[in-house]
């Protein structure tokens, strides 16, 4: 039976890590455990670097963005010798189990520490939503609320100025940020790496929305597909149609969650702890069909990702 366990926060932050480890220190506490506080990720885990948590510690995280125990990339935590060091310090401590926040290189420190003899849980945190096993990520929503509200404001001076702007999202190789925003702000072009349009395609849909009508064009797509800044320059060359690019960056990954993400980690924080309790270990927490579930974390990082066709195909019907 479990006693004491620790939360840490890996990876990119994302908006609603704080209720996370808000509802899992709370419920802990109700179900009397011990819980404790991992400052930088895995290489504060590596460093002994916890703090046994008390409930002042949460008291008024919850609305925060960011994650208030930090986070550090660690790529280290890969060799065999430091995940026995970050083991030596969780046994000096007496912890029985660690519950990760993070996507899927959380993921994967968490299945090794499973196979070497530590309970884990893990939660899909990151903005990108590209954690297959689960309906939503912690932090998507937030994420595409501050999307949709900065294509909505490039929108007006779009407009003003009878532009076409590109504008480049996160999501590393998962295209929902994009998708998602796409329909919410009635982009004229999208592209994403599951559906990745040529330049000579973009300037295509381009001219094809100018003669529809339209002073603003609005062009959403993934980062990493291209040089915007370039691309920007070889519409506005091939169409008379004045371009611009817009980086959107990392005011996508911060901010105050949105309710949605906060009742969303909230709810799987507490679950984590339950399902600990209850003899899981070595798995994710995840919400389909509003639905939470577990699955073998290994399971989940080998999984491919839903097949977009239907979303893409909603997306052309309303654009």
């Amino acid at each position: 039976m479990i006693k004491k366990i620790a939360i840490l926060t890996s990876g990119g932050d994302s908006p609603g890590m704080n209720s996370a480890v808000r509802a899992i220190v709370n419920t802990a506490f109700k179900k009397g455990l011990e819980p404790y506080l991992v400052y930088e990720g895995y290489l504060g885990l590596t460093n002994g670097n916890f703090k046994k948590a008390e409930k002042s510690d949460v008291k008024l995280i919850g609305s925060l963005g960011g994650t208030v125990i930090y986070s550090a990339r660690f790529p280290e935590f890969k060799k065999v010798e430091v995940r026995k060091k970050a083991i030596e310090k969780l046994k000096e401590e007496g912890i029985d189990a660690l519950v990760t926040i993070g996507g899927d290189g959380s993921y994967i420190g968490a299945s090794k520490l499973t196979e070497m003899g530590i309970k884990t849980i893990g939660l899909p945190g990151t903005i990108d939503n590209d954690i297959a096993s689960t309906d939503y990520t912690i932090g998507f929503h937030t994420a595409l609320d501050t999307i949709v509200r900065s294509i909505d404001q490039i929108r007006e001076t779009t407009e003003s100025h009878n532009r076409a702007t590109i504008v480049e999202v996160m999501g590393r190789f998962c295209g929902d940020l994009a998708i998602h925003a796409a329909i919410a702000t009635g982009a004229q072009v999208l592209s994403t790496s599951e559906r990745k349009l040529t330049e000579e395609e973009i300037i295509k849909e381009s001219q094809k929305a100018r003669k529809e009508g339209n002073r603003s064009i609005i062009i959403i797509v993934s980062e990493y597909l291209y040089d915007v800044n370039a691309l920007a320059k070889k519409i506005e060359a091939e169409t008379n149609i004045e371009t611009r690019a817009t980086i959107l960056g990392y005011p996508q990954r911060g901010g105050r969650p949105t309710a949605e993400d906060r009742i969303l980690a909230g709810r799987m924080g507490a679950f984590a702890v339950e399902k600990l309790i209850e003899g899981e270990t070595g798995v994710a927490v995840n919400i389909v069909n509003n639905k939470l579930t577990t699955k073998d974390i290994m399971e989940v990082v080998s999984m491919n990702r839903p097949n977009k066709d239907e979303l893409f195909k909603q997306y052309d019907l309303i654009k």
